[in-house]
């Protein structure tokens, strides 16, 4: 019996046009998952009518960082629009009903703000953050969005919804000298839209990782207990362990429906 009704997500790429594509489907008609949280890299609309061929609900992860949106600069105005534009049209044409947004490393919170609000995109979610970025990866030092006031800020100029990543809380908690799971409470009287999760290896480590949920130190049947809500999207972000099948993100889906 699923005693919370979650709503179980597939995190892909969309340039997993290949053996993943098949492996989705598979693990839909199974009724394994329930959506696809399809993260759009630049420059690949000519994925698009691969992912429109399934009969499948999706949401839409805008590029980040590493893919070179970040709305904490705005010397970046232009090349975000641009890619924002290429998460929109994935979202118009695959009927999303939401956009996850990050909001940048270093720079300035107000300026991920006003991005953000510039795009007048009513289907936006902010992700929060980890407080320091991955070291010697991402280019940065300090992510934005990571700190309850700084998701106030965006979130009250933007006008945009809350995307509550669980493992992401944790480490900026770390960072923050707070203890995780009051932190966890804190965001979510932000009153969350939908939820990312995987497990945690080190709950005192500031730095992003994402093993398999059961793997870790993550009280996961807590977070379910305690933090997300009756209904509520949860995109598995886990490790895929095979770049041809996605046997661990069923097992994954089998843990987190255990946990309910």
């Amino acid at each position: 019996m699923n005693r919370k009704n979650i709503k179980a997500g597939l995190k892909l790429w969309s340039v997993n046009t290949d053996h993943y594509l098949k492996e989705a489907c598979r693990l839909y008609s199974l009724g394994i998952y329930d959506y696809i949280e399809l993260y759009v890299v630049p420059d690949t609309t000519d994925t698009l009518s691969a992912w429109k061929k399934l009969k499948i609900p999706f949401i839409i992860h805008n590029a980040h960082f590493a893919h070179g949106f970040n709305l904490a600069k705005r010397e970046n105005r232009a090349r975000n629009m641009e890619i924002y534009e290429q998460s929109r049209l994935f979202a118009d044409e695959l009927k999303a009903e939401s956009i996850i947004f990050h909001g940048g490393i270093d720079g300035d919170v107000n300026e991920t703000a006003k991005q953000l609000s510039s795009f007048r995109e009513q289907r936006a979610l902010i992700e929060n953050k980890p407080f320091v970025a991955l070291p010697n990866k991402m280019g940065g030092n300090f992510c934005r969005g990571a700190t309850v006031d700084e998701l106030k800020l965006i979130m009250d100029t933007a006008s945009c919804g809350l995307c509550f990543d669980i493992g992401h809380a944790v480490c900026s908690a770390n960072s923050q000298n707070i203890e995780p799971y009051s932190f966890l409470k804190e965001i979510k009287k932000l009153t969350p839209r939908m939820y990312h999760l995987s497990d945690i290896t080190d709950m005192t480590s500031p730095y992003d990782a994402h093993p398999h949920l059961g793997t870790g130190n993550l009280d996961i049947r807590w977070v379910m207990d305690e933090i997300i809500h009756e209904g509520a999207c949860v995109s598995v972000e886990t490790n895929k362990d095979s770049k041809e099948k996605l046997d661990d993100f069923e097992k994954d889906i089998c843990y987190l429906k255990n946990c309910q």
